[in-house]
């Protein structure tokens, strides 16, 4: 299991709202083939078959709690990432 795979994981169970860093939850976007755009200290991710545009800030290098809510409730919405199997 890869980085980002563990990093999904976490996030899809809820154990990730305490302490992800930004860098692990960017680079799971990232891989979810979201393209980016850097305008300060906002990362701004946006996707073809998604209609929502993620706006991430870094806080003292870990990601903000509600915004990794956020990418987790985009995740299940779209299907983004998901396992090859339906047992979730």
């Amino acid at each position: 299991m890869g980085k980002h795979d563990k990093t999904l994981w976490r996030i899809l169970s809820g154990r990730a709202e305490a302490n992800l860093s930004f860098e692990d939850l960017r680079g799971l976007v990232l891989s979810m083939k979201f393209e980016e755009r850097i305008r300060g200290d906002r990362y701004i991710f946006s996707h073809d078959s998604v209609l929502e545009i993620l706006n991430l800030q870094p806080q003292q290098g870990d990601a903000k709690p509600y915004r990794i809510k956020q990418v987790r409730n985009m995740i299940l919405k779209y299907k983004l990432g998901m396992p090859y199997d339906d047992t979730l």
